[in-house]
């Protein structure tokens, strides 16, 4: 879909993103936050994310809830319960934040076409040896080497 003008996490991004200002945090803009620092983020994790948070994050990534949180690791089950009591865990929170920042970076590897990093975060990657990246993405081990690929893409490296 083509972006929405109404979408200010999205602004925010992309305008950190056409500022040079992309800090290891900024990505806590596509779930609504307005802190990007390690203990602000800590926090929200440790406190577990409102589950409008999730909401927001699948809007701006413009992918369905349900997918995002098969990403997350958070069963169809769990996340009506987690719907009805308006909380992730914070296990479940970490994991969306990492799929957040794995989003985040590709979106920036794409110079802010969500369309273009939706796709290339759902494609089989042969350096990734033909898996899909948010998929691979799914374990902390494989969330950095999926960090490390969109790395080498941004400085060139042909893989």
């Amino acid at each position: 879909m083509a972006a929405r003008i109404q979408d200010p996490d999205l602004a925010v991004f992309r305008a950190a993103l056409r500022a040079g200002a992309l800090g290891p945090y900024v990505y806590a803009a596509l779930l609504g936050f307005r802190r990007y620092d390690a203990v602000s983020l800590d926090a929200h994790v440790r406190r577990g994310f409102a589950y409008s948070t999730l909401e927001r994050f699948a809007h701006n990534a413009d992918v369905p809830v349900a997918r995002i949180a098969e990403l997350a690791g958070i069963p169809v089950r769990t996340l009506a319960r987690r719907k009805k009591e308006g909380n992730l865990a914070p296990d479940e929170s970490d994991r969306l934040a990492r799929v957040c920042r794995l989003f985040a970076l590709a979106l920036a590897l794409f110079e802010g076409d969500s369309t273009g990093a939706r796709d290339w975060l759902s494609r089989p990657q042969r350096a990734l040896d033909g898996r899909v990246p948010l998929e691979f993405g799914a374990t902390d081990t494989g969330a950095q080497e999926v960090e490390r690929l969109i790395g080498r893409l941004e400085h060139g490296i042909i893989v």
